[in-house]
C-alpha cells in the first residue's frame, strides 16, 4: 500500500464551506441586531438594511474588517431559515 497525499480539492471545498458558514452567521448576526433596534420591519426593508450595513462593513465590533458582497438571495434565504426556525415571527 502507498499513502497518497491528499487532494487539494478537497481542501478547497472545506475552505469554501467554512467561508459560507461564516457569511451566513454574520449575516444571521446583522437581522437580528437591525431587529433589535427596529422591532417591525417589511421583509424588504430589512434585506435592504442588511445589504447597505454588508457594504459598509458595520459587521459589528470586530467583524468591521469582514466587509464582503452579499446578494438579496442571500439576506432572504437568512431570513427565512431564521423565521422557519422561530427566531423571528412574521406579523399579517
Amino acid at each position: 500500500l502507498r499513502l497518497l497525499p491528499q487532494q487539494r480539492y478537497l481542501q478547497a471545498e472545506k475552505a469554501e464551506v467554512s467561508t459560507l458558514e461564516r457569511k451566513r452567521n454574520i449575516l444571521y448576526c446583522l437581522i437580528t441586531r437591525i431587529l433589535k433596534v427596529e422591532k417591525q420591519l417589511h421583509i424588504d426593508n430589512l434585506v435592504f438594511r442588511v445589504i447597505d450595513a454588508c457594504q459598509k462593513g458595520e459587521s459589528g465590533p470586530g467583524l468591521q474588517f469582514l466587509s464582503f458582497c452579499c446578494h438579496s438571495v442571500d439576506v432572504l434565504s437568512c431570513v427565512l431559515h431564521l423565521l422557519k426556525q422561530g427566531y423571528l415571527r412574521r406579523q399579517e
